[in-house]
């Protein structure tokens, strides 16, 4: 039996989102490096393919060590087509420290124009390789793991963060059914659209 907190495979209509594994690290690279650009792990000065490597067997590890010590289950996971095993994508999840006392909706809340203190939410996010974009793959796959954090792991809520100039994620925001809100505050740069969806298990 696989405990909530373990990682398991969800699987949607054309989507299995599951772990990644160290034999795709080619896979793992033509995505992330290439398709998707994400080059930057903080380690410049490696060899490419050496550091997403070490990327790929510290992701993998999460999974494990998280489950061991009693901890959510953050961490990418492959987004791979049913129908073909193709890699297409990432989602995961993870701790999403930001000031949300700022966001009307948040409590504790500060007076408007404050700046608020930094407070953990549990945070959603997706990217799906360009040539696989425009076909509700990331939503499809977004939803699959709402569904798998409210009905397994049951979260209050979980959160997801973008640009004021990335339409193409609010737009998967409110497909999701979450309450798109802007920081009315310029600080910090990087916290700029936030959307919210609540477990509604206990709802009227």
């Amino acid at each position: 039996m696989v405990s909530p907190l373990e990682v398991p495979v969800l699987k949607t209509e054309r989507l299995l989102i599951r772990p990644f594994v160290l034999t795709a690290l080619a896979d793992t690279r033509r995505l992330f490096d290439f398709e998707l650009n994400h080059t930057q792990l903080g380690t410049d000065h490696l060899d490419p393919l050496d550091d997403r490597a070490g990327w790929l067997q510290w992701s993998v590890l999460n999974y494990v060590q998280l489950a061991r010590l009693y901890q959510p289950p953050y961490g990418d996971r492959a987004i791979v087509l049913r129908s073909t095993g193709e890699l297409i994508g990432s989602c995961g999840y993870v701790p999403c420290l930001c000031p949300f006392e700022q966001l009307p909706g948040f409590t504790p809340a500060v007076p408007s124009g404050q700046p608020g203190l930094f407070s953990p939410e549990f945070g959603l996010f997706y990217a799906i390789s360009p040539g696989h974009q425009r076909q509700g793959y990331a939503s499809e796959a977004a939803q699959a793991m709402i569904d798998y954090a409210f009905q397994s792991l049951q979260l209050k809520r979980v959160i997801a963060t973008t640009s004021y100039d990335n339409l193409a994620s609010q737009g998967v925001m409110r497909k999701l059914g979450m309450t798109l809100t802007k920081n009315p505050l310029p600080d910090p740069a990087w916290f700029q659209v936030v959307g919210v969806v609540e477990n509604d298990c206990h709802g009227a």
